[in-house]
């Protein structure tokens, strides 16, 4: 059982660094398209990897990304291996991470919302 918790997010950290590097320069699947790595989370032993990753397109290209990372995921927990000072590499699990797209249409809510103007002249109550 891990014991410092500084000690997991350095490990997350080199994991996320890594595999940014391994996607680009190593993964050759053309479903695979341009994705941002937006976090990692590694569970208390070590055992298991949670990477978040946003990329551009619909839901359905999102799927295909998502479905293409899981596949490779064995080769890239393997060429993993070799950077990281762990006796048990993670086993990687791919989550889209849906917060860019929540900003999004929260920012166009927001501004909609003060294009329309104030509901209430100022200076008068509600009630």
């Amino acid at each position: 059982m891990a014991k410092d918790p500084s000690r997991l997010g350095r490990i997350a950290d080199q994991i996320q660094r890594d595999l940014a590097d391994l996607i680009r320069s190593e993964l050759k699947d053309p479903r695979v398209g341009m994705i941002t790595l937006t976090g990692v989370e590694v569970s208390k032993d070590y055992r298991h990897a949670k990477i978040s990753f946003t990329t551009l397109g619909g839901p359905e290209i999102v799927l295909q990304t998502q479905q293409s990372l899981q596949r490779a995921s064995g080769f890239l927990r393997s060429q993993l291996a070799g950077g990281l000072t762990l006796r048990i590499v993670p086993e990687l699990h791919f989550v889209h991470d849906d917060s860019v797209e929540r900003g999004v249409r929260l920012s166009k809510l927001i501004d909609e919302a003060v294009a329309s103007g104030p509901s209430v002249e100022p200076g008068k109550d509600r009630g």
